[in-house]
């Protein structure tokens, strides 16, 4: 065999192991159950905390719509979920009994909707959505590579179709928020500005949406719903499963990425865990390869009209999984013992407060009830106004007498320090 042909064979192997290279592995191909790992309860909520509020710090955000970021922007209470940039939160949110079927032992969930989606105080007849979202980033001090495979799971309850806004379309979603590097021509001005390439990193939000046809639509003969997945390489959405009114109530979705770029989604009927047998598609939306996962978040869509309510649905024991979770551990354990020298430091003040607020105060009440001791010459005053004048040849023994028994006085010194005892 001749040289020639020895590299040209060379090139060929290394060709094909390139390519095989490439290539996701089985596991990989065939998705990643979302739930599959170890659970990061420091982000996700159980919602059973009956006293769970959100601060809204109104106007909402539009910054999709208008480009304006109102902040600052509203958060819950308990820390664990925000008003994003791009849009508002949900107008209404109550953590309220779950209904029968709910995850055992789970007694709440969080009932969301919407009214004034969009542009605040712009009504735009058209379909807009406000967002709910996990507030990883801030809590877990990180993004998720998506070589350790993470995953978002959530129970959704869907109400009797009678309950649903009356309009066909998009009513729900859930999503995620992944982010990958691309490479594009630089914006400006000038001659050169399009010929210069840059490399940013780009977010994006796959996710699953809920779609509700509403009988009283054309041709459409009875209530149901149906799930779209976004979405395909040209970013388009995808109808993947329709759900019939008699199936309303409980269903189970996850999503998940893995080290090869795919997002996977599962979906099923019921609070039961996912299982590969509820594999729904895998796709690279837009054409981009993820390589972190941000966050989870979900969507309320109404008609913005100003009198239409969205439908209300409720969400129970969102949760954050991670297959390889070493680094998301140890980044929660630190940010945990960071958290808890913060609290001791906070509390040292406030005892060190609460101490020299009470110095103060008992200074003050000595001060009060402290009598100056009446001079010789007031008591000879007061006694001589009793007393009989003493002759002018009598000694002056008795006001002496007198002047050392003094019980008034006695009683006056005894009281500050009474008074000091007891502020202690």
């Amino acid at each position: 065999m001749t040289t020639q042909s020895l590299r040209f064979t060379a090139c060929l192997l290394a060709l094909a192991l390139a390519h095989q290279n490439q290539l996701p592995s089985a596991e990989a191909a065939r998705g990643l159950v979302p739930g599959t790992g170890t659970l990061i309860d420091y982000v996700g909520d159980t919602f059973e905390d009956t006293s769970w509020s959100f601060i809204n710090n109104f106007p909402k955000s539009s910054r999709e719509q208008d480009e304006r970021l109102r902040s600052p922007t509203g958060r819950s209470t308990n820390g664990r979920w925000i008003e994003g940039p791009e849009r508002g939160q949900p107008d209404h949110m109550k953590v309220v009994p779950n209904p029968a079927g709910a995850l055992p032992g789970s007694q709440y969930g969080l009932s969301f909707r919407t009214l004034n989606s969009g542009i605040p105080g712009y009504r735009s007849n058209d379909v807009q959505q406000d967002d709910l979202i996990s507030n990883c980033i801030s809590r877990l001090g990180m993004s998720i590579p998506v070589r350790d495979m993470p995953s978002a799971v959530v129970r959704v309850y869907l109400p009797p179709a009678d309950q649903w806004e009356n309009r066909s379309g998009p009513h729900f979603g859930f999503r995620i928020s992944t982010s990958t590097t691309v490479t594009e021509r630089a914006e400006g001005r000038g001659f050169f500005a399009s010929s210069r390439m840059e490399t940013k990193s780009e977010p994006y939000w796959p996710g699953i949406w809920i779609h509700f046809k509403s009988k009283t639509s054309r041709k459409v003969e009875e209530d149901s719903a149906f799930l779209t997945i976004r979405g395909d390489r040209r970013g388009r959405d995808i109808r993947m499963k329709n759900i019939p009114a008699d199936q309303f109530g409980w269903w189970t979705f996850g999503i998940s990425a893995t080290g090869d770029g795919q997002i996977h989604y599962y979906a099923k009927q019921g609070v039961e865990n996912l299982t590969q047998e509820d594999f729904i598609t895998s796709q690279f939306p837009y054409s981009y390869s993820a390589e972190r996962f941000r966050t989870f978040f979900f969507n309320a869509c109404n008609k913005n009209d100003g009198r239409s309510w969205s439908t209300p649905f409720i969400i129970d024991d969102p949760q954050l999984f991670v297959v390889n979770s070493s680094r998301v551990v140890a980044n929660v354990k630190a940010k945990q013992e960071r958290e808890a020298r913060r609290q001791a430091q906070k509390e040292n003040r406030q005892k060190k407060r609460t101490r020299k607020t009470a110095k103060r105060s008992s200074k003050k009440f000595a001060t009060k009830t402290t009598t100056k001791k009446p001079s010789t010459k007031s008591v000879e005053t007061i006694v001589s106004n009793k007393r009989p004048k003493a002759k002018p040849s009598e000694p002056s023994t008795a006001v002496a007498t007198d002047l050392s028994i003094e019980p008034p006085e006695v009683e006056l010194t005894l009281k500050p320090a009474t008074g000091v005892k007891l502020s202690r």
